[in-house]
C-alpha cells in the first residue's frame, strides 16, 4: 500500500491525466452542449500566518487577494472556472490574484478558443465589464451576458437568480470538496489538489447524467 507520501507523488505525475480526465467526462455529458457558460474566480488561500508566506514554495506565484464575498484578506491564488449549467467544468486555471480578472479570462478564453461556438453565451460578473473585453469576447464568437454596473443605464439587470448558480458550483467545490482545505505548499501540489476536486465534481456530474437524477451536481450519494 501507498503511504501518503508516494500517494501525492504519482498524483503530482499524473496531473496531464487530471486535466485530459476532467475534458474527456464534460464531453461525454449532455451539458457539454449548453449555449450558455457560467464564469467567476474564487479564493484558493494558501497560508494563513505571515511565517507560512514568508517560507512557503508558493512565493512568486501567490499573493495577497480580497474576497469581497466574505469581507476578508487572503494570500494564495485565484480559481477562475467557466462551467456549464449544471456545474461541470469546461475550462479552469488559477492565477495570482493581483492580476485584473479580465486579463486571466482574456487569456484562459484565448488558451481554449477552439472549446467556443460561434453564439455561445458566457455569462459573467460585473467585474467583467468594460469595452476592450466585450470586443475581445465578441471576437471569439461569444455573446458576454453581465449584471449590470450602478453607473450604467438598464441592460441585463443584476441577473442574480443566475448568478447564483456559479456562486452554487462554487459552494460545492468548497463545503462537500474542501477546495479551502487542499494543503498544498508547492505550486505542483496545489495545482494537483485543485485538479482533483474538480475531477471529483465532474466525476459525480457525469455519474448522475448516467443515473437519470435530477439533480446533476448533487454529491449527496458520495458524502458518506
Amino acid at each position: 500500500m501507498l503511504g501518503q507520501s508516494g500517494y501525492h507523488k504519482r498524483l503530482k505525475t499524473a496531473q496531464p491525466l487530471l486535466c485530459k480526465a476532467i475534458l474527456a467526462l464534460a464531453v461525454c455529458c449532455p451539458s457539454w452542449f449548453d449555449d450558455m457558460w457560467i464564469t467567476d474566480a474564487t479564493p484558493v488561500p494558501c497560508g494563513m500566518s505571515r511565517e507560512t508566506v514568508k517560507r512557503s514554495d508558493l512565493a512568486g506565484h501567490a499573493s495577497y487577494g480580497y474576497c469581497a464575498s466574505h469581507s476578508r484578506w487572503y494570500w494564495g491564488l485565484k480559481l477562475y472556472l467557466a462551467c456549464a449549467g449544471d456545474g461541470m467544468p469546461v475550462m479552469w486555471c488559477l492565477a495570482n490574484p493581483k492580476l485584473g480578472e479580465r486579463e486571466v479570462l482574456a487569456a484562459l478564453l484565448a488558451d481554449n478558443r477552439h472549446f467556443i461556438r460561434n453564439g455561445q453565451v458566457l455569462l459573467a460578473d460585473k467585474g467583467f465589464a468594460g469595452k476592450e473585453f466585450k470586443q475581445l469576447t465578441e471576437a471569439m464568437g461569444l455573446e458576454l451576458l453581465r449584471p449590470d454596473r450602478k453607473d450604467e443605464t438598464y441592460r441585463n439587470g443584476n441577473l442574480g437568480s443566475v448568478r447564483q448558480r456559479i456562486e452554487s458550483v462554487n459552494q460545492t467545490l468548497k463545503g462537500q470538496l474542501d477546495l479551502e482545505a487542499h494543503g498544498g505548499r508547492t505550486p505542483a501540489g496545489v495545482f494537483t489538489r485543485v485538479a482533483q476536486r474538480l475531477l471529483a465534481m465532474a466525476t459525480a456530474i457525469w455519474h448522475n447524467w448516467t443515473t437519470d437524477l435530477t439533480t446533476k451536481r448533487s454529491l449527496i450519494a458520495f458524502d458518506h
